[in-house]
């Protein structure tokens, strides 16, 4: 009877121990990178714009915000797909495929993984960490093969992926960051709005 109640008792430590390491977003990193956790944070916004397809801009390859020491790859996924999507956030920073062009009107939406666990091994689900953290008139650079188009952060906001919409100005050129605030809080985002500001070569 005594082993028992030990049982009893480790079994009720252990499960409040990972309810209060869960609460305060301290579990460890899922082995293997497309836990459906980790896969979650892409599935539940729309993006809506007016817009055609863009043509004749630049893709970009990298973006970087100095305020919050981000410097991240940017991949130029063709699928909208949620797979497609899912993995390429693996590797960096996703520029959503219907979305707009460097150097032309329209909004640039690229997407990143956030994640504050202690201990990461794909640092790639870090990329947008900190971007609720900018505040308006930062200065945000994205780069294509040749130029470095700068933007000023107009607005950063906390939105509800289950019910929110990623709307994709068309009227002038913007550029539009959008993350998973923590693995946690999966229906959370932050939604990082800038408009153009320059543009030079590299």
């Amino acid at each position: 009877m005594k082993f028992l109640g030990f049982v009893a008792t480790f079994l009720v430590l252990f499960a409040l121990s990972v309810v209060f390491l869960a609460a305060v977003d301290a579990l460890p990193e899922p082995v293997g990178g497309n836990a459906p956790q980790e896969q979650a944070e892409t599935r539940a916004f729309t993006v809506y714009s007016d817009a055609p397809l863009p043509q004749g801009g630049e893709l970009p390859n990298r973006i970087v915000a100095k305020s919050i020491g981000m410097d991240v790859t940017v991949l130029n996924t063709e699928s909208a797909e949620i797979a497609a999507l899912d993995a390429d956030l693996l590797k960096g920073a996703v520029r959503y495929p219907t979305s707009g062009l460097l150097g032309v009107d329209g909004t640039v939406l690229l997407l990143g993984h956030s994640s504050y666990l202690p201990i990461v091994r794909n640092q790639n689900y870090k990329a947008f960490n900190n971007i609720q953290k900018l505040k308006e008139g930062d200065m945000v650079s994205v780069y294509s093969a040749g130029r470095e188009y700068r933007y000023t952060v107009e607005g950063v906001r906390l939105a509800n992926a289950d019910e929110d919409t990623v709307a994709l100005r068309s009227n002038g050129q913007y550029l539009s960051l959008v993350t998973c605030n923590t693995f946690a809080a999966k229906t959370a985002r932050y939604v990082v709005s800038a408009r153009f500001d320059s543009v030079t070569l590299h």
